[in-house]
This record gives structure tokens, sequence and C-alpha cells, in this order.
């Protein structure tokens, strides 16, 4: 069962691929942007860009699979190629063949691989704070990381779910101001992952396998491609230093700007919306509305 509350101009909206059921939200009308959110989170990372744009753009943020509202009944081990593979299905189902792509977080990693595979399809690429290149996992994620590998991710994650504030600790480092997220926000994001063993483990397994080889295998894939790319990145994130943005602003050519926020951490969308807001806006009016 959903644990996420709608509002009369967002929707909660599933799309059928060969992965199983995949849930989003919309809103808006026009040009469709979709919204790809990180390991852990959901499509709500992104509730203030829904209803922030809906007037410039049809907005459709993904719960990725194992994640949100989208389940994941795979036999093999999850992948971030996997989540690439059904965000592309995800686009084929719904018959866009053109769109303004976002992501954050291992959302952004999963971004980039879309990217590589469907270049032509991208309308225009924004990456805020991400996994880029040889930063996959980031260091600072180690310790999680090792959990999973150590198979005892899944026991933690059933464990954060009900207990908002060790939960709230635990995802404080990618925010500003971690006691202004609400247990109803926290419980949206964690509840799910917790909802079933079957849930825990497909997540553990999804963070045990992340490594660098996909991201750096697309390297000639991001050094060709010439869409209009928006980078703006938070300078006090502990996970994604801002090294990282100046690498994609060299290496994609098709970067217009390269935005950095002041202290802002890994979930600036939730906390800082209405400077990506501006930036997203100002990037898809110039590149042609």
């Amino acid at each position: 069962m959903s644990m996420r509350s709608t509002t009369s101009t967002t929707r909660q909206q599933t799309s059928t691929t060969t992965f199983g059921d995949v849930a989003y939200l919309e809103t808006g009308r026009g040009p469709v942007a979709v919204f790809i959110h990180g390991v852990f989170l959901n499509a709500d990372l992104w509730r203030h860009q829904l209803s922030g744009l809906g007037d410039v753009r049809r907005c459709l943020a993904v719960d990725l699979l194992a994640h949100g509202d989208s389940p994941y009944s795979g036999d093999g081990e999850l992948t971030m190629t996997d989540q690439a593979d059904m965000v592309i299905e995800f686009l084929d189902s719904l018959g866009l063949d053109s769109v303004d792509l976002i992501g954050n977080d291992s959302g952004g990693a999963i971004a980039q691989l879309v990217v590589s595979r469907i270049p032509g399809r991208i309308r225009t690429l924004t990456l805020t704070n991400c996994d880029v290149d040889e930063n996959c996992p980031p260091a600072a994620f180690a310790p999680i990381h090792e959990l999973a590998r150590q198979g005892e991710l899944a026991a933690a994650l059933m464990a954060l779910a009900s207990d908002p504030e060790t939960a709230r600790s635990s995802l404080a480092s990618g925010l500003e101001r971690p006691d202004d997220l609400s247990d109803e926000m926290i419980a949206g994001f964690l509840g799910p992952l917790a909802s079933s063993v079957a849930r825990a483990t497909a997540i553990q397994g999804y963070v045990a396998g992340m490594d660098s080889d996909p991201m750096v295998a697309i390297r000639p894939d991001l050094a060709t491609f010439d869409s209009p790319t928006l980078i703006v990145w938070g300078t006090g994130d502990e996970f994604f230093d801002i090294a990282w943005a100046h690498w994609l602003a060299a290496t994609i050519p098709g970067t217009v700007t390269c935005i950095e926020l002041e202290g802002a951490k890994l979930f600036f969308p939730l906390e800082r919306p209405a400077e990506l807001n501006q930036a997203l806006r100002d990037l898809w009016t110039g590149a042609g509305g």
C-alpha cells in the first residue's frame, strides 16, 4: 500500500514494463521532464519540482525498482544498469521520444547511463550531486556499501523503518536541516524499503553490487553528448565533491552552465527547491521551451 499523499495537481500513476509495474508521480502539461531519485528515496524527493514547474513541463518523477511503490520481481541481483534499462522502457511505454532528464545521487548515475544509451531522445540533461565516473559509490558511502556486502543492510533497513529518530540521523548527512524532515516524509522514504524481507533484500543486493565499472565505461558517450546540459551542485556535500561537477562540465560538451550552491548538501532539491527550479526553468526556456 502506498505511504505517500498526493495533491489535486499531482497524480500517482503506473506504467507497465518488463521489470513490472513502475510507479510515478505526474503533474503539469507540455514537454516532458523525467526526474530520477537516488538509493533509499523515491519520487517524493522531487515534490517541490513537481509543484513548482508544472506550468512549463509535464513532470514525471519515477519510483526506481524496489523503491517507493515500484516492486522488483527479478530473479537476479538488481543493478544500476537494470534501473537505466527500466527508465528507457518507461519512456517507451508512455511513447516519449524526447524528454528533459534530471537526476540526483545514484539517480544521476542512472541518468548518465540512460544518456549513454539513447542520447538522441534526451532533450536536456540536468545533473545534481551524484555518482560520477570512478566516484561510484563515493568513499563516504563505504560503510553502507560494506554493510550490504556483508548481508546486514536488509535487517538495518527494516529496523530504521520503525525508528524515525534513528532514520533521521541516517539521512542527516545529506541534509542541511535534518530536523526539518518530518516523520511522515521519513516513513514515506524508508517504509517501502522495509515493507517486506524480499524488498529489503533486493535493496541490499542493489547497494552491494554498486561499482564504478559501468560509469567509467560511458566516458566516451558523455564526451560526445552535446544536448544542453545543466549541472547544479551543492558545495557542502560529503559524498560528492564539487570537483566532480567540474569533471562533468569539462567532459560533457553540451554543458551550458555549472551552478554551485554554497553549503547545499546532497538532498538539496528538497531543501533549496527555489534555486534548482529557477535553474531548470532557465535551462528549459533557453533550450527552446
